[in-house]
């Protein structure tokens, strides 16, 4: 199962490192639950590091012990568009995150915008207090 693959996090840690090389500089193969605990660990430090929310985030036993495991799709999902957000140029899971696209006007711009129809009245037919019979 995919909990399987994941609960030792190497895969988690190597997919870090894939992102943004060298961000998890050691990785443990240990079949030792508590380094298989501090792979997990180190993968959510560096979702925070790399812009990840910590709403996205999950606890480690999310995973460790299978206890929530939409958490970490949902989390996988997250770093998925950060990694687009910060340049990774390799295969890419959900969207893009938005980024701000900051308008400044003028006076005069905004004054005319007063006076413009928009689009929720453009092509009725019927003004909105007309009724229709």
């Amino acid at each position: 199962s995919l909990q399987e693959e994941l609960k030792n996090g190497v895969v988690l840690c190597n997919l870090i490192n894939t992102i943004k090389p060298g961000e998890i500089k050691k990785v443990s193969t240990s079949a030792m639950p508590f380094k298989q605990m501090e792979n997990i660990s180190l993968y959510l430090e560096a979702c925070r590091s790399m812009g990840v929310t910590d709403y996205d985030l999950f606890q480690t036993v999310a995973l460790f012990e299978n206890k929530d495991m939409l958490a970490v799709l949902t989390n996988l999902q997250s770093l998925g568009r950060v990694a687009q957000a910060i340049g990774f140029q390799g295969p890419t899971l959900g969207a893009k995150l938005a980024s701000a696209n900051r308008r400044d006007f003028t006076e005069e711009q905004l004054a005319a915008g007063m006076y413009t129809q928009t689009f929720l009245g453009a092509g009725s037919a019927q003004g909105a207090g007309e009724r229709r019979g």
